[in-house]
């Protein structure tokens, strides 16, 4: 599922988190899971994804391509995203920003074991 458009994405994802800050990431990326979402059902569904695409840039994306993504944050297999898987997958699609997280994960464990 590499497209041109998911290569986009991994350079400005770590940029909106250095700039926003974690909370205001977090913040960000609820805003885009409600944007995706179909209101009535709380989730994200193909048919929500396929009708809100456009607003993220992602018209050219395939009806294939759209269901890969459903399927590969879609945790619980309901065949949608919630909240959390959506959050999850955005940070899985981007490296540089998970190689960030791992530092930081390992900094404040580090810091824990100091004050033990």
């Amino acid at each position: 599922m590499a497209s041109k458009d998911q290569s986009n994405f991994h350079d400005f994802l770590p940029l909106m988190a250095e700039k926003l800050g974690g909370d205001g990431l977090i913040g960000e990326l609820c805003n885009g899971f409600r944007l995706l979402s179909d209101s009535d059902k709380g989730v994200i569904t193909f048919e929500s994804l396929k009708k809100n695409a456009a607003c993220l840039g992602l018209e050219e994306l395939s009806d294939e391509d759209l269901l890969g993504m459903l399927k590969e944050g879609d945790f619980d297999g309901d065949g949608a995203l919630n909240q959390m898987e959506f959050c999850v997958l955005m940070f899985r699609l981007s490296p540089d920003l998970m190689g960030q997280s791992l530092f930081l994960l390992e900094e404040a464990l580090l810091q824990d074991s100091n004050f033990s």
